[in-house]
């Protein structure tokens, strides 16, 4: 059966850091406590005439222009988001045009924080199915738009931005089985509810759930794979907290494993921060070609989805 494998990777983020301390002059706050318990120093935020649809765009056209492919071959384009305001046209149908692209597959996909996992599920299963040659696998958020800045427990956690992954047929499967779920009882965990929101979340709920119940399915990810986690040569989980982060990494045994920390400088930028922070070790090379990675995300639904991918 023919299976799927990452040729290439992008990403994009806004311009404008907001720092700690220029948090701290907006709501009562300062850097000492946003690091102590999210680890996040700085993140990035959009432009308010920065659509989702530019940013997903910008991330897109860096991983095909890597990949040296002609955009007429893209036959599968989806997008992951759980803040586009527009309901129609979807953001994958934008991107699509904004790229020249054909006449390819355009969807659009909400699982929040887990999204790009599930992205590249459905587009490696297309690929096996026959349904598709080469995708785009983009997840992007713009969190700002709807986040109440008054509110400290969730302000502090955001950021904006995109990542994107081009996959190609393969003789040779690179990426490895999905492991993909929820836990309905906490479907209310991570709300951005009604026409304006705003984002919340019932943190200490997510934290405990993440932090004992994740390494044994993250363990599934790698079996499904025919690895164990001191195989894996990278983690990138998805970049919620540095405090969820690091123990999580630690259980689960990936002893020789880089490990994303993209969430300091980025924040929580949900879909989006699976592919910009393994864009950015790609680009980096911290992560060597061909070697193992171990994809994981997790959060609104409460849903959670992960799969091993071979390093571009």
């Amino acid at each position: 059966m023919t299976g799927s494998r990452v040729v290439a990777l992008g990403h994009y983020q806004p311009e404008r850091v907001l720092t700690n301390d220029e948090l701290a002059t907006m709501v009562e706050t300062n850097d000492e406590w946003i690091q102590s318990r999210v680890g996040i120093r700085e993140r990035r935020i959009a432009a308010p005439d920065e659509q989702v649809d530019e940013m997903a765009w910008r991330a897109a056209d860096k991983a095909v222009a890597n990949a040296g492919i002609d955009t007429s071959e893209i036959d599968y384009v989806v997008v992951a988001t759980c803040t586009a305001i527009d309901r129609s046209p979807n953001m994958a149908a934008r991107v699509a045009a904004r790229l020249g692209l054909g006449n390819p597959a355009a969807i659009d996909l909400n699982t929040a924080c887990s999204g790009f996992s599930y992205a590249l599920a459905t587009a490696d299963q297309a690929i096996r199915a026959g349904a598709a040659t080469k995708a785009l696998v983009i997840g992007v958020e713009k969190l700002s738009d709807w986040t109440d800045w008054t509110d400290r427990t969730t302000c502090v956690l955001i950021g904006d931005g995109a990542g994107a992954a081009v996959l190609v047929a393969s003789d040779e499967p690179e990426v490895g089985p999905v492991v993909w779920g929820s836990v309905p009882e906490m479907s209310d965990a991570v709300r951005i509810e009604g026409r304006d929101g705003p984002f919340a979340q019932e943190g200490l709920s997510v934290f405990r759930w993440a932090t004992t119940q994740l390494p044994e399915i993250a363990k599934q990810v790698c079996a499904k794979a025919g690895l164990k986690p001191e195989d894996l040569g990278g983690v990138v989980l998805h970049q919620a907290n540095l405090r969820i982060i690091e123990p999580l990494a630690k259980r689960l045994g990936a002893v020789n494993a880089v490990v994303a920390k993209d969430v300091v400088e980025s924040g929580n930028t949900s879909a989006a921060s699976i592919p910009i922070a393994l864009s950015k070790l790609v680009e980096k090379r911290e992560i060597p070609s061909g070697a193992p990675v171990l994809l994981f995300g997790f959060g609104g639904g409460l849903s959670y989805a992960g799969q091993v991918i071979r390093c571009p």
